[in-house]
């Protein structure tokens, strides 16, 4: 069997609109490093997109989830529940940012909880319009794909979004967007088009993934809370890519002074299972009835077994603690290349959600073939990597937190080495 035999036959069996960025067929993986079908090692600097923040079949992940196995692998939650989904809740409950009291539902998706999420800011407020941001993602459902601030790949031929979404641009002032001006287009959007009390929520990402792995400034959450609470509006955080360790701490809405009153997750709660959750301000979380939330996976007692062992692994290896020593000795690596490259224009990013932002050569814009030769010189040197940002120009770091120190030394080596590559084709 090899890579390109398998590539032949996706082609043939795979729908076109499944987009692939390597034609690496994944055989066997463990932590931060994978072997394709041919044999060939890779590290993986994708980690699933932010999953495997404890890596590839941890152990006690591993462990949590086979004995699972052996109890049973599905009731449905909604029909006969079991414990350790009451028990993840709780945990959850007491641990995502906010000092008030929480509930919390499980389902399966990033895009799930964030559908979650309108619904239950919906029902709790009587009121329509949701309010999102230029370069966020949320998912590809039609809900998360109107809150989604990117056209291409994710809008393109799918007919009209939903209605009462509205976009207003993040702040980046690396090019240019200011806080207040992103301010003075709410203020805009309120003067012309939209009642304040017309909205149900804003969301946000506290640190953009898809978009180009830029954070919010604090400034700009302040802001948000006070006009939220002027106006009855609900404040929802996407966790989705943040969460977990990620950014240096578990949630990354603990690095600001404010606390959203609904979160949403997945990705690395369930350390390569699928499961994501919406905890949020009990008295939200309450006003849909019975039957309104929840799904028949939703809450899977593999997922949930999965969740459970990833909070142990992440309190006891200090994974939060480890992000930020890896984010730094990365961002380091990334500040010395750049004094000799002048395609790098920005090093950035909390903990180890660490990216680096390329332009052409004289500085005078993005350049999205110069960072995907990065990515593909990284590639033919045994490193994954992936690219985001709305010009393509952005490189993400999204290694998993229990990568070994050699492995990691490795992988920093090899980023030198592909830009450097990159910079003398």
């Amino acid at each position: 069997m090899s890579n390109a035999d398998l590539s032949a036959r996706r082609e043939a069996a795979i729908a076109r609109g499944v987009g692939v960025q390597t034609q690496i067929y994944a055989e066997r993986a463990k932590n931060a490093e994978v072997w394709d079908v041919e044999g060939n090692r890779y590290i993986d600097f994708a980690a699933g997109i932010a999953v495997l923040n404890t890596g590839h079949c941890h152990p006690k992940v591993m462990a949590a989830v086979t004995e699972q196995m052996g109890r049973f692998t599905h009731t449905c939650h909604q029909i006969l529940p079991y414990a350790p989904y009451v028990r993840l809740a709780e945990r959850l409950n007491a641990r995502v940012p906010g000092d008030f009291d929480k509930k919390t539902v499980f389902v399966t998706t990033g895009a799930e909880a964030v559908e979650n999420a309108i619904k239950v800011a919906r029902v709790a407020t009587g009121r329509p319009a949701v309010i999102a941001f230029g370069g966020g993602f949320h998912g590809r459902t039609f809900m998360t794909m109107s809150l989604t601030g990117k056209v291409a790949p994710y809008k393109i031929g799918f007919g009209p979004m939903m209605p009462d979404v509205y976009h207003i641009p993040f702040p980046v002032e690396l090019h240019g967007d200011t806080v207040a001006a992103t301010l003075e287009s709410l203020n805009r959007l309120f003067k012309a088009d939209l009642d304040p009390a017309r909205v149900a929520a804003f969301i946000i990402e506290p640190v953009q993934g898809e978009g180009g792995f830029y954070p919010a400034p604090a400034e700009l959450m302040r802001a948000l809370r006070k006009i939220c609470d002027d106006n009855g509006i609900v404040m929802i955080a996407d966790e989705v890519q943040t969460g977990f360790a990620r950014s240096g701490t578990l949630f990354a809405m603990e690095a600001y002074d404010v606390a959203a009153d609904i979160t949403t997750m997945a990705k690395g709660l369930g350390g390569g299972l699928p499961i994501s959750a919406v905890t949020g301000r009990a008295d939200l979380m309450d006003a849909a009835i019975p039957g309104g939330l929840g799904g028949t996976y939703g809450g899977n007692p593999l997922g949930v077994a999965a969740g459970n062992a990833v909070l142990d692994v992440i309190e006891e290896e200090n994974l939060c603690a480890r992000a930020n020593e890896l984010g730094g000795r990365l961002r380091q690596r990334l500040e010395a290349i750049r004094a000799t490259t002048p395609q790098i224009i920005d090093v950035r990013g909390p903990g180890m959600m660490v990216a680096v932002e390329f332009n052409t050569a004289d500085g005078s814009a993005p350049s999205p073939t110069f960072t995907n030769s990065v990515r593909l010189e990284a590639e033919k040197r045994g490193l994954i990597l992936l690219t985001c940002g709305v010009y393509g120009n952005v490189i993400r770091f999204l290694a998993p937190l229990t990568i070994e120190d050699a492995v990691f030394a490795e992988a920093l080596d090899i980023i030198e080495a592909s830009i450097t590559a990159a910079k003398e084709a």
